[in-house]
């Protein structure tokens, strides 16, 4: 299986970039960079309302991404802590 293009929109890298500890963003872009190789792993969960969007859970916190099988894109639009990350 050849891999995913991996794609953050701007938004969500700044929310990245102001999560929690040095150690929780380390985990978090070790989990996305591991959405280029598999975009839909074990414990993931799709989105209610949306056929190509889909959640995975680090810890306390979410990213929210969207898969485009057709041009083999992943695309991060949300990262956040569980209590906001659907508002």
């Amino acid at each position: 299986m050849a891999a995913y293009r991996l794609l953050i929109k701007a938004s969500a890298g700044r929310e990245l970039e102001r999560l929690g500890t040095k150690p929780d963003r380390v985990r978090i872009v070790a989990r996305i960079q591991a959405l280029a190789k598999d975009p839909r792993p074990h414990g993931c969960e799709k989105l209610a309302g949306y056929s190509d969007r889909f959640r995975i859970r680090q810890g306390n916190f979410r990213v929210v991404y969207l898969v485009d099988d057709q041009r083999r894109e992943v695309i991060v639009f949300k990262v956040g802590d569980r209590k906001g990350i659907y508002r």
